[in-house]
């Protein structure tokens, strides 16, 4: 359970830097706890995606994978942002991701981003 936190706090840590960094990526809200609370859902529905869709994507571009030397990784992970981004459309959350290739960015952004607090931040496997 602790490592679930802690992984829903590196994803809303990291979409914060996204969104801080990106114009094209918003979340709006009518006050700063609104914000935080909007953020921690998207998060939320991001683990989500990454662990229920991205694994099958992930099996079924294998070929792509190997052609590309791994960079299909970039792609992969813009289409699971967009992909949250509509998600938080349709649960009338306020986060928008505008076009592929600042989801390209911000996927990018997102899984370094994601990957240095994860080593920062304790898993919970004491």
């Amino acid at each position: 359970m602790m490592n679930f936190v802690v992984k829903t706090i590196a994803n809303a840590g990291a979409l914060a830097v996204a969104i801080w960094l990106l114009e094209d990526i918003t979340l709006t809200g009518d006050s700063t706890a609104n914000k935080a609370w909007t953020l921690l859902l998207v998060a939320l529905v991001f683990g989500l995606v990454n662990f229920l869709v991205k694994p099958v994507v992930k099996l079924l571009s294998l070929p792509l994978f190997i052609l590309t030397l791994g960079l299909i990784t970039l792609v992969i992970n813009a289409l699971m942002l967009l992909l949250t981004s509509w998600l938080a459309d349709k649960l009338d959350l306020s986060f928008h991701v505008e076009g592929f290739w600042t989801a390209v960015l911000g996927g990018l952004i997102i899984s370094v981003v994601s990957w240095a607090l994860n080593v920062v931040l304790p898993d919970g496997k004491d």
